[in-house]
């Protein structure tokens, strides 16, 4: 894919001092028991993304313990791989996580050639040609893949001037950017929405809560329901029949994260789909098997045609969008923890039953307060759902410029490009103590 430029392995890096690699701790250096509630970060392989950190369940370690793992240390600049599973994966360890320690199940690349700007490598590692290599190799002849330094020693990376390598990196890292920044709006209106929510409706501080008496535990016109009837249809998704291609598409565990639903990692499917099964806005879907995933939610709140999810789904449907779909959607979300102590199975295998979906009892407001909060909360989420789609753009947009910028096959030697500000140095104090190039 880069025969415009040499390449240059690893390894090579490594045998002249150029790169480093390092193998996480082992598990008589850092075991399960020495973890604590907070302290420094660990880095596992759960929590390498594509070119970034995922930062849901992190673990932690103390000063003490960290200090202890000093050569498993990151630094600004490091590139941490997952030595198990998703081999395929890199983080780009930036001035957040710096400091942070790499878990047991990970392995660092750290390079120190002025010949190579990180950025553009983390930019090529995140090429489709090189993950399927990587998958390739990893994976051969094991039930699991598996990466370890020999591998890594054998990836080639391509060495354009170092000037070129800048710009590359500054045009794909603007996108970059532009994703991040409107993570943290969306972050920020998440906050907000669930503080109103908490506010009235968990900590019962609504709109004119002191006119209550002292010794009413329920206020006038709240009831205890249960979930059922607040639904017009709690059923699990379909079994369907994948294609690869369809204008249909199939929503599965992996599109909920974090109370969000991304259609990246929908799948187009030409299943037939009974028609209540087929996604309306203000569905509420919930992750019904599985360990640690289990009762996961999100809000289907995007306008396409023909979308379904499988049958580890399962959709919830208010009787009542407009009035009651945001209280319900919140109060759904913050049930995860009830759910996965409710729900039946053995320890492979734990289901989330629509019954039990069903019959669990919620707390709900009086007619207006739910009116109230749903007009709150509804240009809250409209809000939220542009800044993704905007995002989902943005992304599909860096990876159609990616392969051709990294192959060299769309030029910009020639072109006066700024960096961006995550690329601009950072100011003399707040300087990484080991300096690699950004």
């Amino acid at each position: 894919m880069t025969e415009l430029w040499p390449r240059i392995s690893v390894g090579s890096l490594v045998r002249a001092r150029e790169a480093s690699l390092q193998t996480g701790p082992f598990g008589t250096q850092l075991s399960a028991s020495e973890y604590v509630p907070e302290g420094i970060p660990v880095i596992n392989v759960r929590n390498v993304g594509f070119g970034d950190v995922r930062a849901d369940d992190l673990e932690y370690v103390s000063e003490g313990k960290a200090e202890q793992l000093h050569h498993h240390v990151l630094r600004v600049g490091d590139i941490v791989f997952g030595r198990k599973g998703a081999v395929e994966r890199h983080a780009l360890i930036g001035a957040a996580q710096d400091g942070w320690v790499q878990g047991s199940d990970c392995l660092r690349l750290r390079l120190q050639s002025p010949r190579f700007n990180v950025r553009f490598v983390s930019f090529y590692l995140r090429t489709k040609g090189h993950q399927d290599w990587m998958q390739a190799l990893c994976s051969f002849g094991a039930t699991m893949s598996s990466l370890n330094q020999d591998i890594v020693n054998r990836i080639e990376l391509p060495c354009p001037p170092r000037p070129v390598q800048d710009r590359i990196a500054a045009v794909l890292a603007t996108y970059d950017d532009l994703i991040a920044n409107n993570r943290r709006r969306v972050a920020l209106l998440e906050s907000m929405a669930e503080e109103i929510y908490r506010e009235w409706f968990v900590r019962l501080r609504f709109p004119h809560h002191a006119t209550l008496k002292g010794d009413e535990l329920t206020p006038p016109g709240w009831s205890r329901q249960p979930i059922g009837e607040l639904a017009a249809l709690i059923k699990r998704g379909v079994s369907p029949d994948y294609a690869e291609r369809s204008e249909h598409q199939v929503i599965n565990q992996k599109c909920i994260r974090g109370g969000r639903l991304s259609m990246a990692e929908a799948r187009p499917h030409t299943s037939v789909v009974p028609g209540e099964k087929l996604l309306r806005f203000g569905d509420i879907l919930i992750n019904s098997t599985g360990i640690g995933t289990l009762g996961r939610a999100a809000v289907f709140d995007m306008a396409a045609d023909g979308v379904t999810c499988d049958s580890h789904v399962t959709i919830l449907r208010p009787k009542d969008v407009a009035h009651s779909g945001e209280f319900l959607a919140y109060t759904i979300q913050l049930l995860q923890t009830y759910f996965e102590s409710m729900a039946a199975g053995s320890t492979g295998q734990v289901e989330l039953s629509r019954e039990l979906i069903s019959r669990t009892k919620v707390l709900v407001p009086a007619s207006d307060l739910l009116k109230r909060f749903s007009e709150a909360a509804a240009p809250i989420r409209k809000q939220r759902r542009l800044l993704l789609d905007q995002n989902e753009k943005l992304s599909a947009l860096r990876d159609q410029l990616l392969p051709r910028l990294i192959s060299g096959k769309l030029r910009i030697d020639a072109l006066d490009i700024q960096s961006p500000p995550s690329m601009q140095p950072p100011p003399a104090e707040a300087a990484p103590r080991e300096p690699i190039n950004s």
